[in-house]
């Protein structure tokens, strides 16, 4: 398996990747994602690739075959009036594809972004895991996260649920 900074020619699979992403939001919570669409335009992405704070990690089998890739954002408070100064990396997406789940592939990814992290000069780490998930959440706990924010809601309009 190699991991590498995905690229422009790789966005058809980072799409077919993104859509199963999008299938388990939709299903756990069809109030608030719409379902068989995309998170990002094909021209989002394109420019996404090319920003240096927003890596895009993806693994690879050894045909070429996409198994899973990170979103990341690096987010620097420094100078901010609130928080201490430091450097955050933010993962936005991780994802494994449905056949290859349990092979470590993803934990393979998380390592690589937080290598990249380390190296960047990031103090930690932070994603927002779906409460509609617990799978994802199970899988981040494994790999040593623990929670340092929760979010809460409370729902109003009860006829879309």
């Amino acid at each position: 398996m190699e991991i590498r900074r995905a690229k422009k020619a790789d966005i058809p699979q980072l799409d077919r990747l993104l859509l199963q992403v999008l299938t388990v939001h939709h299903e756990g919570r069809p109030d608030l994602f719409k379902g068989n669409c995309k998170k990002y335009t094909d021209a989002e992405l394109e420019t996404l690739l090319e920003d240096e704070k927003r890596p895009v990690f993806a693994a690879f089998d050894e045909s070429g075959q996409m198994l899973g890739y990170v979103f990341c954002k690096i987010e620097d408070y420094s100078g901010d009036n609130i928080n201490t100064d430091r450097r955050t990396l933010y993962i936005d997406d991780l994802c494994v594809d449905a056949p290859v789940r349990g092979q470590h592939i993803g934990t393979a990814l998380y390592r690589y972004a937080a290598a990249f992290a380390r190296e960047s000069g990031c103090y930690h780490i932070t994603l927002h895991a779906w409460a509609c998930d617990p799978g994802a959440q199970a899988f981040y706990t494994a790999l040593g996260m623990k929670p340092f924010m929760t979010g809460m809601e409370e729902i109003l309009d009860e006829s879309r649920k």
